[in-house]
């Protein structure tokens, strides 16, 4: 099995993050292909960027035709229904392969996210995977994308901090790792506060790898239909 895990920045530090959090729990069969955008924002970080990234994401979507599915490594899952229309293999979106497993280990969750201007997009992609009312917060760090890449103990610390507000407030039960870059914290933050704190590229690649295996494909009827001459 082959899968793609492409992140739609441009930042290949983050990329290799995202690779070997998939590689971590990939299937010993299953070939993990990281790739990033090469044109387009360093970090994704709100609307502008989401729409700004995607030309980006479906050019090099377009270079790997012979994978088995797609994981889109932005937790904003920028482009996924743009992808899910170029592709006929399962594409899935970080954002929403975290949410489905916090709602199947919890019945209530919350997120950790970096910044505020991020927390509206999240908070839409919620209501419209009907998971909203499974979510008790969305909660921003106010730390930018790229000082993920750091490992400055003091954004460790703001995360840590909001984790601990999110079970003693929110009363959440799972946490949800709001970041692609945040990936490489989700054992030790499990570990550490006893509850689930879930990360999407494992999540995601996981349940690609159970598409994969079920035989399942993207429907290539209504929305995601192929376009031809006669769409343009």
């Amino acid at each position: 099995m082959k899968l793609l895990v492409v992140n739609p920045n441009t930042t290949t530090s983050m990329t290799n993050k995202i690779a070997k959090a998939a590689r971590d729990v990939a299937r010993p069969d299953t070939q993990i292909v990281a790739s990033n955008s090469q044109n387009g924002p360093a970090s994704i970080q709100g609307f502008l960027d989401v729409a700004t990234c995607i030309p980006g994401l479906l050019d090099e979507v377009k270079q790997h035709n012979d994978v088995d599915a797609i994981v889109v490594a932005c937790f904003d899952d920028t482009g996924v229904d743009a992808v899910r229309c170029v592709a006929d293999v399962p594409v899935l979106g970080i954002g929403e392969a975290a949410y489905h497993a916090a709602s199947m280990l919890a019945t209530k969750f919350s997120v950790i996210t970096t910044l505020s201007r991020s927390v509206p997009g999240l908070e839409n992609n919620l209501m419209r995977y009907g998971l909203a009312q499974k979510c008790a917060k969305v909660r921003a760090t106010d730390i930018p994308v790229l000082k993920l890449e750091e490992g400055d103990p003091a954004t460790l610390a703001k995360i840590r901090a909001e984790i601990e507000e999110a079970i003693t407030q929110d009363k959440a039960e799972a946490i949800v790792l709001g970041c692609a870059g945040m990936a490489d914290l989700m054992q030790s933050l499990s570990d550490e506060f006893g509850v689930p704190v879930i990360d999407g590229v494992a999540s995601a690649v996981c349940m690609a790898e159970a598409l994969v295996a079920a035989g399942l494909k993207t429907s290539k009827i209504g929305a995601y239909a192929p376009y031809d001459a006669k769409d343009t």
